[in-house]
């Protein structure tokens, strides 16, 4: 029986995602983050005994803005060199070989795969043979397992691949595969990497992803790690996720339908957070807050949105003890249906609510109407407005409608004040 430890996407070092323009945020526990749980891995691997560890791509997140990065990670491998552990490496899309600039020797035992072909490497006093191969470039696009050999007899065979295999939402197509040709090579384990969630592709032999080691951002949520394997005597590996980050992001959802007043809202919101807490106890927590369903306090939530907001944010901090930090909160309530305030208005107020339905129900027109007026200010909009992890999308039918929704209610809600309430 043997261990390894099975990581990939560690991003060292990665930078932050604009956290620090917003208020309060953490800024220097994220900076530090990945390193953190880098070296809960390194821990975990000397803990366990475990005789090597796999990083299957992406171990930097680009080329080092100095050698910090590089000192960092060579004291580590030094820790690992010294458990007699063994570390196995390819290079992944972010830190292709074409886009590393900056080296430093690396403590023996620690071995980097060739971009140029895939390679074999047998452990010493072990049968265990593992097979890789580095991203040359940043963009492969070949199937690189093709070339990959066929597993040696009488080992315990392992295939890294830095890979979106058949694709995946949000991820870039490099290196594709399939399943059915990794499974052809007969190899008794793939230790993917590239996609950043746990998932295991196929049971028997092992394909899995582990997942990044740490979320960086809001699309990065829930618990991140490694996975420990342990390898019985009759060769099959049986999987074990291990957490390893320090700081947990997450997208809390508040259902507020039925809700009389914002301060019921809040309410539900304080318990759904508590929840949360519960379920990751002594855990650091970024959370963005989405509140939705139908509520007769809608108008009151989006009219006053910054106050609501900031009594989100203050309750978030008290029953926290500031542990949590409220990265963003977005409103996305509407109006029960039996709720006809505006429908019945009459005069330009009840004409207004009319082409608000109007374009709810068709917003092909919606879309027509601002492509025409708004297509020269959409080209010149900064392209993080239209790339980050919540973009404008003045060509998507479906997130006009979702914007029309939050602005009715506000512009009637001061039209019709401004009108005497008539």
């Amino acid at each position: 029986m043997f261990k390894f430890i099975h990581a990939a996407d560690i991003h060292l070092d990665s930078p932050l995602h604009k956290l620090d323009v917003y208020d309060g945020a953490p800024v220097q526990q994220i900076r530090q983050a990945t390193r953190a749980a880098f070296e809960n891995l390194v821990n975990l691997a000397i803990n366990q005994e475990v005789s090597f560890v796999l990083l299957s791509g992406d171990l930097y997140d680009g080329d080092w803005k100095d050698y910090n990065t590089g000192l960092y990670f060579v004291s580590q491998m030094r820790k690992l060199r010294n458990a007699n552990i063994a570390v196995f490496i390819i290079a992944g899309n972010h830190d292709a070989a074409s886009k590393i600039t900056k080296h430093l020797k690396l403590p023996e035992g620690v071995t980097v795969f060739p971009s140029n072909k895939p390679e074999t490497f047998k452990l010493p006093n072990q049968d265990v043979a593992v097979h890789g191969q580095s991203f040359a470039s940043p963009a492969i696009k070949k199937d690189l397992s093709a070339d990959y050999p066929n597993a040696e007899p009488g080992y315990f065979n392992i295939g890294m691949l830095h890979t979106c295999v058949t694709g995946k939402e949000g991820h870039a197509s490099y290196a594709p595969c399939t399943i059915d040709g990794l499974i052809s090579k007969g190899y008794d384990y793939w230790a993917l990497g590239h996609i950043h969630k746990f998932e295991i592709l196929k049971n028997d032999p092992v394909i899995v992803f582990p997942g990044n080691i740490q979320g960086r951002h809001i699309r990065e949520t829930g618990a991140k790690g490694c996975l420990l394997v342990t390898v019985a005597d009759n060769g099959k590996p049986a999987t074990k996720f291990i957490a390893l980050d320090v700081i947990r992001w997450f997208s809390l959802s508040v259902d507020a339908t039925d809700t009389d007043n914002v301060y019921d809202v809040i309410d539900r919101f304080k318990a759904t957070l508590t929840d949360l807490i519960n379920e990751n106890p002594d855990m650091p927590l970024v959370v963005r807050v989405i509140i939705t369903g139908n509520t007769t306090a809608h108008n009151n939530l989006v009219s006053g949105m910054e106050r609501w907001k900031n009594e989100i944010r203050a309750t978030a901090a008290d029953i926290s003890q500031e542990t949590v930090w409220i990265e963003k909160i977005k409103i996305q309530t509407g109006l029960p249906a039996s709720n006809t305030l505006f429908e019945t208005a009459d005069g330009p107020i009840g004409e207004l609510a009319s082409i608000f339905d109007e374009l709810r129900n068709h917003p092909e027109n919606l879309s027509s109407l601002i492509s025409e007026e708004f297509s020269a200010l959409e080209v010149k909009l900064p392209i993080e407005l239209k790339t980050d992890d919540d973009p404008l999308l003045l060509s998507d039918p479906k997130w006009l409608s979702a914007i029309l929704e939050q602005v009715k209610p506000l512009l009637m809600h001061r039209l019709m004040k401004k009108d005497g309430g008539k």
